[in-house]
C-alpha cells in the first residue's frame, strides 16, 4: 500500500496542506473535472493543480456543458503541459488516465484512475464519465480526511 496522505496536521491538530496535481493526457476533460470536484469538495484544505502530458487546445465543450449542470464552470480552463515542477510540487498524484506517460518522482503517493476520455463522446457518456470522476474524487476525500481507504 502507498503511503497515506491526511489532512490533519501533526503533533496540535493544525492543519497541513496536501498538494494535489491531477493529470491526464489532454488537460481537457478529466483531470479539469476531477480538480473541480476535488477543489468544491476540498473546501479550501488542499492545494490543487491540474496538467496534461499532451495538452489539448481547449477545454472539450461536453465537458463544459455536463459540468455547468452541476454548477461549475470550465469554460475559462486552458489545458496546461504537465511539468516536472508539478510533480515535485506535488504530495498526491492522481493519474486520471494517462497511463505511462506521467512521469514518477519517489517520495510521492501516484493513484491511478483509468477513466474513459470524456472528449469526442456523446453527452450522455460524458455525464456518466464525469459521475465516475465525482465518485472517485468524494472517496478520496473522504480517504484523506480520516476515513479508510477505498
Amino acid at each position: 500500500m502507498m503511503n497515506c496522505i491526511r489532512a490533519e496536521g501533526h503533533e496540535k491538530g493544525e492543519q497541513s496542506t496536501v498538494n494535489v496535481l491531477f493529470v491526464c493526457v489532454g488537460n481537457a476533460g478529466r483531470s479539469p473535472m476531477a480538480e473541480a470536484f476535488f477543489r468544491r469538495g476540498g473546501e479550501g484544505r488542499y492545494e490543487l493543480r491540474s496538467a496534461g502530458t499532451r495538452p489539448a487546445i481547449r477545454t472539450g465543450p461536453n465537458v463544459i456543458a455536463v459540468m455547468h449542470e452541476l454548477g461549475i464552470d470550465l469554460s475559462r480552463h486552458e489545458p496546461r503541459q504537465l511539468e516536472r515542477a508539478d510533480l515535485e510540487w506535488a504530495d498526491l498524484v492522481v493519474r486520471v488516465g494517462c497511463g505511462d506517460s506521467c512521469p514518477v518522482i519517489p517520495g510521492r503517493r501516484y493513484l491511478d484512475w483509468n477513466v474513459q476520455d470524456p472528449n469526442e463522446t456523446d453527452p450522455e457518456t460524458t455525464r456518466r464519465i464525469r459521475d465516475e470522476i465525482a465518485r472517485r474524487v468524494a472517496a478520496l476525500l473522504h480517504e484523506l480526511q480520516g476515513g479508510s481507504a477505498v
